[in-house]
């Protein structure tokens, strides 16, 4: 046996001498081929890394929190999924024990319970960034909410306790504050001046790492309908962010900074940071925005919205084409409006595209919503609208947020039941999948609308029709209908009949009992 073990490790230095013998004699790779001006080009943006990371490194922190037992991660109609705070959701505890045994070696553990079971007090990190010279921290709200205790960390190992000034859950935006004032605000940019392309720099403490800085690109803005938060216009981003990013911030390479890092997707899911590993698409609250949240969590401590009383609904090139707009028309249209409203005071009604407010274009209805909430209330702005084919101008003065708003839906109704003695007026269109009657007193009453209520009762909903695929039920009200290029009120059964028997597409304003009127358009089966 042991002559066997002193043969093979003879082979084995022999072989070793081979190799080495030969890698002697065998002439090194050429240098890469880059000619001397990329190669001062490559060296300058290294240099311009170097000196973003620099810079901002003494103004980003790590914030360690300490949550009671029972104290869970935020959970919302919009985010309705259960995880570990500040860790990655979905990931079993030993699971993440068994990750970092994999990179750091087999004594690595989650630092004191961080990622729960069994302590009375559960622990998490996130990140942030100091505000302005008073001791402010921006940073996220899913980092600190139920927060027991905070602890803050800055680059040169000072550490500093904090007390959470103001959350808003809706924005995903928290102050917090430290009384160590000593350490620099990060200039702030501008959000709205971005470019897709444009190169940037996330910096936070992903996995705990304190610190750590990755590159990329703006891969898109204002992406509004990502429906992780209530109120959002993300930037996205390809730099590497990852549990433990959320609340640092997002900078240009002039060292500003430009977006708050908040929300990946991972496996194909968006959601706050926490929900996995990076998957190259990640999303930054725009500093524009986080701003004017946080001067309002710090003057006021909490956030000032508006509302103008709008049940809006997207501008379709169908409906645009309807209402003989241009089909690449831009704005929103105006679906059911809050009786006493801003938008009532103001004249609107429903059916109205608005195309711009206070000088700004409309482009779509989440950032329209979001411009009007930031909007001062008591203030007058211009609002912009078509309507009959003409384009108008009024002034709107929003209010207070939780001073206008819609009522609670009360769900559908079985279908309307016909007198025996006495057969309703109906029209059947067949090819739109629909049966409409002629609306009594009665019937408005039966099924939840006002008794004076005008238009006509859907009756009938046939499965699978484009009436179906639209949402429409039985017992709501069609009280408008677009013709002629105009919205007009509907008036009775002969009449639509007429209309609906021409037309290829019809365009319907259609009311359900306690919830806002919408448009609906139709085409016509083929």
């Amino acid at each position: 046996m042991k002559r066997n073990v002193v043969s093979w490790a003879a082979l084995v230095v022999s072989s070793a001498a081979l190799v080495s013998s030969y890698s002697a004699h065998k002439p090194l790779p050429a240098a890469p081929k880059i000619t001397a001006e990329g190669q001062k080009v490559a060296a300058a943006l290294t240099e311009a890394y170097e000196g973003v990371a620099e810079f901002v490194k003494p103004s980003v922190v790590q914030i360690n929190v300490q949550r009671k037992a029972g104290a869970g991660p935020r959970v919302g109609p919009r985010n309705p999924a259960p995880g570990i705070p500040n860790g990655p959701r979905g990931l079993d505890p030993k699971d993440f024990e068994e990750m970092l045994k994999k990179f750091f070696g087999p004594d690595a553990r989650p630092e004191k319970n961080q990622f729960g079971g069994g302590s009375p007090v559960r622990e998490g990190t996130g990140s942030g960034f100091v505000y302005d010279d008073r001791g402010h921290i921006l940073t996220n709200n899913h980092v600190v909410h139920d927060a027991a205790k905070l602890t803050v960390t800055f680059a040169d190992g000072t550490e500093a306790a904090a007390k959470v000034v103001g959350t808003d859950p809706q924005s995903d935006v928290a102050v917090i504050k430290v009384e160590d004032t000593s350490h620099p605000a990060l200039p702030r940019g501008q959000s709205s001046k971005l470019k897709v392309g444009e190169l940037v720099m996330a910096v936070g403490s992903p996995y705990g790492l304190s610190h750590t800085v990755t590159t990329g690109i703006i891969s898109a803005t204002d992406r509004n309908q990502v429906g992780i938060n209530e109120f959002e216009s993300f930037l996205q981003t390809d730099a590497a962010i990852n549990p433990g990013n959320s609340g640092g911030p997002l900078v240009n390479l002039s060292g500003q900074v430009v977006g708050i890092n908040s929300a990946i997707v991972t496996g194909g899911r968006s959601g706050l940071m926490g929900s996995g590993g990076n998957d190259g698409v990640g999303f930054a609250i725009p500093i524009d925005m986080a701003s004017t949240i946080a001067d309002n969590l710090i003057q006021f401590g909490k956030v000032r919205r508006s509302r103008v009383g709008i049940a809006l609904e997207p501008l379709t090139p169908a409906f645009a084409k309807q209402l003989g707009l241009d089909p690449n028309t831009k704005g929103v249209v105006v679906g059911d409006i809050v009786a006493n409203s801003p938008a009532a005071r103001a004249g609107l009604k429903p059916g109205d595209v608005i195309t711009g407010f206070n000088g700004s274009a409309v482009a779509s209805v989440p950032s329209f919503r979001l411009t009007v909430s930031a909007s001062e209330a008591g203030k007058e702005f211009k609002i912009k609208y078509w309507r009959d084919g003409k384009e108008q101008t009024t002034t709107i003065v929003p209010a207070p947020y939780d001073q206008v708003s819609f009522g609670e839906g009360r769900g559908s109704k079985p279908a309307p039941k016909a007198d025996a003695a006495k057969e309703p007026e109906k029209v059947n269109l067949g090819d739109f999948g629909l049966e409409l009657q002629a609306l009594t007193p009665e019937l408005a009453t039966q099924f939840g609308h006002a008794k004076d209520a005008k238009g006509l009762l859907v009756s009938g909903v046939k499965p699978g029709s484009p009436a179906d695929a639209a949402g429409l039920e039985a017992g709501q009200l069609v009280s408008k209908v677009v013709k002629d290029r105009k919205v007009q009120t509907l008036s009775n059964v002969k009449d639509f009949e007429a209309l609906a028997e021409k037309a290829e597409e019809l365009a319907l304003y259609v009311e359900t009992p306690g919830s806002p009127g919408r448009f609906v358009t139709l085409n016509k089966a083929k």
